[in-house]
């Protein structure tokens, strides 16, 4: 299914608002699924180095949620492999966005799930069940809350208090 968004058209209509409802991420992410475009409600996860609280949230229903995890943009760390990213994609995860590192790359790319991190990294987490979900994030300088709305394509990721009307709808 193609979406019926455009990252340049929500900025186009959105690009003067001065509330904070809008925000655009900064251009640091890389595509590591299969999905380019995906787009949902926030669910976030707050962990440094850990990945227990990840593991958590995509063994639950997605219900064609977005997945944000502040890893403090660790590059130490991978906090998402294949077997996490499977286990998203059969929840049903619109995407997964983390400020921090990905393994297992061949798997990811072939997965009908949007994936975006900073880098590739093979080395695992430890499991120390520490962090919190559904909490406010700071990613890459930008606050993302818990049931806002993400939007990610070719050109970018923009983030939403609420569900955003694209320009070609208005």
């Amino acid at each position: 299914m193609t979406p019926s968004f455009a990252t340049c058209d929500l900025c186009d209509v959105h690009k003067n608002d001065r509330t904070g409802a809008f925000r655009v991420l900064p251009p640091v992410f890389r595509d590591f699924g299969a999905a380019r475009s995906f787009s949902g409600p926030v669910f976030t996860v707050q962990c440094f180095e850990d990945n227990s609280l990840v593991k958590a949230a995509v063994d639950s229903p997605g219900q064609g949620r977005v997945l944000v995890v502040d890893g403090g943009g660790s590059l130490r760390r991978a906090l998402l492999g294949g077997n996490l990213g499977a286990a998203a994609v059969k929840n049903g995860w619109a995407g997964i966005v983390i400020d921090g590192c990905v393994r297992d790359v061949a798997e990811l790319a072939a997965m009908p799930i949007g994936i975006r991190a900073l880098a590739a990294m093979p080395l695992p987490t430890e499991k120390r069940n520490q962090g919190q979900s559904n909490v406010a994030v700071h990613i890459q300088g930008v606050w993302v809350m818990p049931g806002e709305w993400l939007y990610a394509d070719e050109d970018g990721m923009v983030v939403g208090t609420k569900a955003l009307v694209p320009m070609n709808a208005i």
